[in-house]
């Protein structure tokens, strides 16, 4: 990477970012593709202060995370409908002096699942009622999935259920669960906690595909119990990386180089291998 006066800079708005794996996928992404650009974390306590500072900048483009997603919107010239659906933006694209939002948390997750299976008519079961699980259940509305959300705490659940249109089960009724794709959208699995999953193992049979969004683990105690119940498996990382390749495409006009992101955040998360 060269880093000259014609250089283009993206980078990562939240707070904290320096766990972030998104600076390694779009530099190898930006290099591979030869686009003067670089990615940087951009650590933001105050959304609007850095705002400000990407419009001061010239910032061409940035990803939003945690915990920035609805408050951005509130700040930027133009917001894309499916964004505005969904209640987030994790992506800001500026074209001249305007800055719009997107949402590509949902065609990450959806891009992941159709590589292994149609969404259409499909009966799919989400877990969680947070801001993936919101962005996942708006993602199978697009696709015309059928599905249903299935989260611990019935006020939150309900509210978002009520904002999806579909119905709404509590997680003490995991054993009567069944459908084509089981998606875990919550933190469960994650490390520390590599020991739990979110849902027992006997369910799982019942399930075509089942898809994990945690990363960490790789291969999490659901997705290896999915996998020994023989169900097509998805981690994390693809949504990750699907989330990615949309925001690049936007930002860069060109074709993601897919496979050298991949590579990029499977080293990150794997040296040694």
């Amino acid at each position: 990477m060269t880093i000259n006066g014609k250089t283009k800079l993206y980078g990562i708005l939240g707070n904290p970012v320096c766990h972030s794996l998104s600076p390694l996928m779009h530099n190898a992404a930006f290099t591979a593709t030869e686009v003067n650009a670089a990615y940087l974390p951009f650590p933001s306590p105050d959304i609007e202060t850095a705002v400000t500072g990407l419009r001061a900048l010239g910032v061409q483009g940035a990803s939003v995370t945690i915990p920035h997603k609805e408050k951005v919107m509130l700040l930027l010239d133009a917001i894309d409908p499916v964004a505005r659906k969904i209640g987030a933006v994790n992506t800001v694209v500026r074209t001249g002096e305007t800055l719009s939002g997107f949402n590509t948390d949902w065609q990450g997750a959806t891009r992941a699942l159709e590589e292994k299976i149609s969404l259409r008519g499909r009966e799919v079961v989400i877990l969680g009622a947070g801001g993936s699980a919101r962005a996942i259940g708006f993602g199978m509305q697009e696709r015309g999935a059928d599905f249903v959300l299935v989260s611990r705490t019935e006020s939150r659940g309900r509210a978002l259920a009520d904002v999806l249109s579909c119905p709404w089960l509590s997680l003490t009724e995991t054993e009567s669960l069944s459908g084509d794709i089981l998606i875990n959208a919550t933190s469960v699995g994650m490390q520390p906690d590599v020991e739990n999953s979110p849902v027992p193992a006997a369910i799982l049979s019942r399930f075509k595909v089942v898809m994990d969004i945690v990363y960490a683990p790789l291969k999490t105690r659901l997705l290896q119990e999915a996998e020994d119940a023989g169900c097509e498996i998805i981690n994390g990382l693809d949504m990750l990386l699907y989330q990615g390749v949309a925001q690049f495409e936007m930002w860069t006009g060109k074709s993601a180089p897919v496979d050298v992101m991949r590579t990029a955040l499977l080293n990150a998360i794997n040296p040694n291998n």
